[in-house]
């Protein structure tokens, strides 16, 4: 399997585990049960699950009024971005 293949696959895992945690986390906060931690939400968004999440965000709407919650992930959305950024210049320049 070559590299970029594995890199979509990875990603498209993480986006559909992160957007699974945001509908169960929703679930269980309709009937009040145990959450998932914040901190659990933004790891598996930091291991490439940011798209997921964003979609859980927006068709969901769960977390899409803590704004502290938004800037966290949108932080991570940018970091991916910057890091790709930087590996397609390097690559673009060598």
């Amino acid at each position: 399997m070559n590299p970029f293949a594995l890199i979509a696959a990875w990603y498209a895992a993480a986006s559909i585990t992160a957007y699974a945690l945001f509908a169960w986390d929703k679930s269980r906060a309709a009937r009040r049960g145990r959450r998932i931690r914040e901190s659990t939400l933004h790891a598996i968004e930091l291991l490439g699950g940011f798209p997921g999440a964003w979609a859980a965000i927006a068709s969901l709407g769960h977390k899409n009024r803590k704004w502290r919650f938004l800037a966290v992930t949108a932080g991570i959305t940018l970091l991916h971005a910057a890091a790709w950024t930087r590996l397609a210049w390097g690559v673009l320049r060598s």
